[in-house]
């Protein structure tokens, strides 16, 4: 187990520091909870340096690892008894980040005024998010907002564990793709130009592919600016087209194509939809509201859409699982039979739970198999962009040399 090296204080505001080892964050949250402490700072023992810089960075946004902390301390004051506004004065004092930190205190002043404590949270929708706020207001109006709270810290929790694996998968392949193009680059402008004082020197005939190496190369050695613009100006579209309903729906629909990302993403949207309604009904949010909300959490085009259609089915008496029925391709196997199952017992919640987890393992097994899957076409893709380089250079020359 790792050692972490926290800073907790007590809920008369005194600091704490110590070394605890533990399974997980989690874990430790839970231990420092018994002892009366509320977590400030944490850091992995080994690792005090590297998360020094990174604190030392100023935030301009609220990270989901803060939010997670804010909520985990949260749960923590509200099950010790300690009120909402002393709650949020604690919270404000040991955030770092300057955009969270003006929102709680925004959020303190709101509740001290009398301000209902989700309506309040509901202000910063760029924060907290619509799941979020219904959760802490259903909490708020049964009396279980500790639980609502918990639930939240776990739910958060997951979200992120899967995020961190999905983009640790992502990596190496992101980083052999950019190494290629670098080589490429590097080849086109440093390599190309220099060989072309001599294939004209000797009148060579040159294939059409080579020209057009040379000609990128040259292109890209005298206007490199231009080329800059130009990367900066096709990633600033993408990123504008895939915000419009359009750009959206055609990404969505090519990613599901793609052989080994279509399984990773429909197995990481369903653990997300399924995991966010056992969240909300577990917390006594109307299965309607509960569908309304998770369309709002799910990233594919498709599952909102799906999620959509079944929550005005549902409205007019139909089951979840029969809601879902024409959408079926969209979900891993069994998914919506196990639904089924949950509406037939009457323990919908707790299966939903239970389906969430396992599916959330099968996308952490999904993505750290994932290298190990792409591995052999990277390098078939890496070979082939080599050979075709390679083939531009000697093909002239073994020509010239058949010439003389």
């Amino acid at each position: 187990m790792p050692n972490y090296i926290y800073t907790a204080k007590t809920l008369n505001g005194e600091n704490k520091t110590g070394i605890e080892s533990a399974k997980d964050v989690h874990q430790l949250f839970q231990n420092l909870k018994a002892e009366g402490l509320v977590l400030v700072k944490i850091d992995v023992e080994g690792q005090e340096k590297k998360n020094f810089f990174i604190s030392a960075v100023p935030s301009f946004r609220v990270s989901l690892s803060d939010k997670i902390m804010m909520t985990r301390n949260l749960w923590i004051m509200v099950s010790t008894g300690l009120s909402i506004v002393r709650s949020f004065s604690l919270l404000a004092n040991q955030t770092k980040n300057t955009k969270l930190k003006k929102a709680l205190l925004s959020i303190k002043e709101e509740v001290n005024k009398g301000e209902n404590f989700s309506n309040a949270l509901g202000k910063h929708p760029d924060i907290f998010s619509n799941l979020f706020c219904s959760m802490v207001k259903v909490g708020e109006e049964s009396g279980t907002l500790e639980e609502a709270l918990e639930i939240l810290s776990l739910q958060m929790g997951k979200e992120h564990e899967l995020k961190a694996k999905i983009q640790q998968a992502m990596m190496y392949p992101l980083m052999i793709m950019l190494t290629m193009l670098g080589i490429g680059v590097v080849i086109m402008t440093f390599v190309f130009p220099q060989l072309t004082g001599f294939f004209k020197s000797l009148n060579a005939d040159l294939p059409w592919y080579t020209k057009i190496m040379i000609g990128m190369g040259n292109f890209i050695s005298q206007k490199w600016y231009f080329v800059i613009l130009i990367v900066i100006l096709f990633i600033l579209i993408f990123i504008a087209t895939i915000k419009t309903k359009i750009g959206r729906r055609i990404l969505d629909t090519v990613l599901l194509k793609i052989p080994i990302l279509s399984s990773l993403i429909k197995k990481k949207n369903s653990a997300v939809l399924i995991r966010c309604l056992s969240s909300l009904m577990s917390s006594g949010v109307p299965l309607v509201r509960s569908l309304e909300i998770t369309s709002g959490t799910v990233g594919n085009i498709y599952f909102k859409e799906a999620l959509d259609e079944a929550g005005e089915k549902v409205k007019k008496g139909e089951k979840l699982s029969g809601a879902l029925k024409n959408h079926e391709k969209l979900f891993p196997f069994g998914v919506i039979e196990i639904m089924e199952v949950g509406e037939e017992t009457g323990k919908s919640a707790v299966i939903l739970k239970k389906l969430a987890e396992f599916y959330e393992e099968e996308v952490m097994n999904t993505a750290e198999n994932l290298s190990s899957i792409i591995e052999p076409l990277l390098i078939l893709v890496l070979g082939g962009g080599v050979a075709f380089f390679a083939f531009s250079i000697i093909e002239p020359m073994y020509s010239i040399l058949g010439a003389i």
